[in-house]
């Protein structure tokens, strides 16, 4: 898949539409994305609009230099951008990518907006890219987003110290989790019940 990162992916469900992160979608993103809760366990310090602008080109940049490939979250019921999401950490020689990067609005979450999501994601990577394996991290002080992981049939494996660098410049430890591909046809039809049409 030499030609993922020019590739347009579109993915799509009745409660979400995930497509290709885009610097038009700025005034939208603006409008959810000043909130300490979504960068409290990042990198990112947003707080201004050049702090945004500087998130916006970063994201780019790192779809363009093959580092990830993000997505914008469209929340269908309303039609308006409800976060961001990516492909990240891909190894097409080993089959295994990671899911995260991912925020929404404070309006958004708790919604199934998270779920939908994952589930296109993942039948992504498992049934288009026929991956083996997709891994999640998280901070280990971010109870919320560890228990969201959980609850999408993922299995935790153990504590990556000093895997990441915050916004404020300090080491921090993150859990990581994953799904295989053995595992992906039970967590399709049990988890993601109401995703699936036979």
């Amino acid at each position: 898949m030499n030609d993922f990162y020019q590739s347009h992916i579109i993915l799509e469900n009745d409660i979400i539409k995930l497509i290709p992160f885009n610097e038009k979608y700025e005034n939208d993103l603006r409008q959810i994305i000043f909130d300490k809760e979504i960068t409290k366990f990042t990198g990112n310090h947003i707080v201004s609009d050049q702090d945004l602008k500087n998130y916006i080109n970063s994201t780019l940049k790192s779809r363009n230099e093959k580092i990830s490939y993000p997505f914008i979250v469209i929340d269908k019921a309303s039609g308006q951008v409800a976060g961001s999401t990516r492909f990240g950490n891909i190894l097409f020689h080993s089959k295994r990518l990671e899911i995260g990067w991912t925020w929404y609005g404070d309006a958004f979450r708790g919604k199934g907006i998270n779920k939908a999501s994952k589930f296109e994601l993942l039948r992504y990577a498992f049934e288009e890219m026929d991956f083996n394996r997709v891994q999640f991290s998280v901070d280990i002080e971010n109870i919320r987003s560890q228990k969201a992981v959980l609850r999408i049939g993922a299995k935790q494996e153990g504590v990556f110290r000093n895997n990441y660098i915050n916004a404020k410049g300090d080491p921090r430890d993150d859990v990581y989790f994953s799904i295989i591909k053995s595992e992906w046809p039970d967590i399709k039809s049990t988890v993601f019940s109401e995703f699936t049409f036979d």
